[in-house]
């Protein structure tokens, strides 16, 4: 059974930075690319980042891009979002999916919230 779990998600002030991360089970994990996608109230979930599964190569969100790193360690099964310089804009329920190009399993997600 796949399972993908988060964690880190919490309150923090405007400018501050949160370290999310996600561990995997169940399949292969280095064999797949992972992301983090968000959904805020009463809007669409949205991509963030991704890696792939191999070389490592990344993609970000134009809103995130300089802000967040995405990286993972296969050899724990996890991957972590780094967010810095957050902003009030940034709060929603992040996900960590599997998939590079499309998301085919997520966890539950954890909250973030941006706000003073």
């Amino acid at each position: 059974q796949v399972q993908l779990v988060e964690s880190g998600g919490g309150l923090v002030q405007p400018g501050g930075s949160l370290r999310l991360s996600c561990s995997g089970s169940g399949y292969a994990f280095r064999h797949y690319g992972l992301s983090w996608y968000r959904q805020a109230p009463g809007k669409e979930r949205e991509l963030v980042a991704a890696i792939s599964a191999m070389y490592d190569n990344s993609r970000y969100a134009d809103s995130v891009r300089g802000r967040f790193t995405i990286s993972r360690d296969n050899m724990k099964n996890m991957v972590e979002l780094q967010m810095n310089g957050l902003k009030p804009e940034d709060t929603a329920v992040y996900y960590c999916c599997r998939g590079w190009e499309r998301a085919d399993v997520c966890g539950q997600g954890t909250q973030v919230t941006v706000s003073s």
